[in-house]
């Protein structure tokens, strides 16, 4: 059975409090509205200067309706208190009402000062995790301190599994990077010394790079990716069942059992899987070095300690442990603010390993200002 076209027929009842009663009827879709669109335009014109309180609506004639009947209705029952529809009607005027309302939302103009209240919000919001960073930092201390004091009460097991962890469960992934970007870096560089007939000091800029700067952030960027994520997601979990929550009704100190052992551990176990990576990387390097170069292993290993002073060295695995404790405390801090729900468990891993590498970064270039006169 074709539906007739779409029809609106308005009545006027002044002596009613709500005096207009418009009923729609027919096929209201792309077809049955062709026919009298010029005056169903008309007269929805004509009720949109109506307020919408003083309009009572029928649609339950309507044989037929599609989306363009259902975007024309919409916008007309914006505001309306009285309808009448099928259920059918009703969902479907529901669907696309929500639509047109994230359109409108979209093309809405923007706000001049939007960019800097968004800005005002995300400083306050880095004031927030300043704060609550810094407020942490001080419980560990304090902590540690009382640790020192009752050493029968450190969480030494824990300590152990997070060296294990965060260290030697690591060591291949880290290993493997070392060794690649040590090939990568030893080549590139033997490229450009070779037109110079600089051969030798390859060693010079590999060994001070890898064993100072590179070795430490790749252990550090790849235990952010790695430890650090995984740090977040165990404390998210426990706050999302309510754990953490017991812990500190049956009066254990959470910082003390869960946030120091995982900090002190990854502060030990970073500078030993710098030194690792240092040395992957010295590796690759010896093996570009001896087929691109015609440096042999042997006279590789004898430049290197001329070119790289202990000092250097030092400054690497001290770096190593700084970064290693900003990356457990910057993930702890983030699955301590979970909210028990797995969005604010996903986007807290995120957040926590971008903020981590981004803390690595910034305090590379501290150390690069503080000791650029050393070594």
């Amino acid at each position: 059975m074709i539906a007739r076209d779409a029809a609106l027929e308005i009545e006027t009842v002044e002596t009613d409090p709500v005096p207009l009663r418009v009923r729609a009827s027919g096929g209201w879709t792309f077809r049955g509205l062709k026919t009298r669109r010029e005056e169903i335009l008309r007269d929805l014109d004509q009720l949109g200067r109506t307020s919408p309180e003083r309009i009572a609506w029928d649609l339950t004639p309507i044989e037929e309706l599609d989306d363009t009947g259902a975007l024309w209705l919409a916008r007309a029952l914006r505001g309306v208190q009285q309808l009448e529809a099928s259920p059918r009607t009703r969902e479907i005027l529901d669907r696309v009402s929500e639509g047109s309302r994230v359109r409108m939302a979209m093309e809405r103009s923007m706000d001049p000062i939007a960019p800097v209240v968004a800005l005002g919000q995300k400083a306050l919001e880095f004031g927030v995790h300043l704060r609550d960073g810094m407020a942490l930092l001080g419980r560990i201390v304090l902590d540690a301190l009382l640790l020192v004091r009752r050493p029968r009460e450190a969480p030494l097991r824990e300590l152990s599994a997070g060296v294990f962890r965060a260290g030697v469960a690591a060591l291949p992934v880290t290993m493997l990077v070392g060794f690649l970007v040590g090939i990568v870096l030893t080549y590139l560089s033997a490229l450009q010394l070779k037109r110079y007939g600089a051969d030798l000091l390859v060693i010079n800029i590999v060994g001070v790079g890898v064993v100072r700067e590179l070795g430490p952030m790749l252990a550090s960027i790849i235990a952010a990716g790695r430890s650090g994520s995984a740090m977040t997601a165990q404390l998210g979990v426990m706050r999302v069942t309510e754990e953490i929550e017991a812990l500190e009704v049956m009066g254990v100190s959470v910082v003390t059992r869960l946030v120091l052992p995982k900090v002190v551990a990854l502060a030990i176990a970073l500078p030993l899987v710098a030194f690792c990576t240092d040395l992957a990387a010295l590796a690759g390097a010896m093996l570009v070095s001896r087929f691109t170069l015609g440096i042999t292993p042997e006279a590789f290993l004898e430049a290197l300690p001329r070119a790289v002073e202990t000092v250097n060295f030092w400054i690497g695995i001290g770096k190593a442990a700084a970064f290693g404790f900003a990356v457990a405390l910057v993930a702890c801090h983030y699955g301590l603010r979970v909210a028990p729900n797995t969005d604010s468990l996903a986007s807290g891993v995120t957040r926590s390993v971008v903020a981590a590498i981004t803390c690595v970064i910034i305090l590379d270039a501290v150390f690069a200002i503080l000791l650029r006169n050393v070594g």
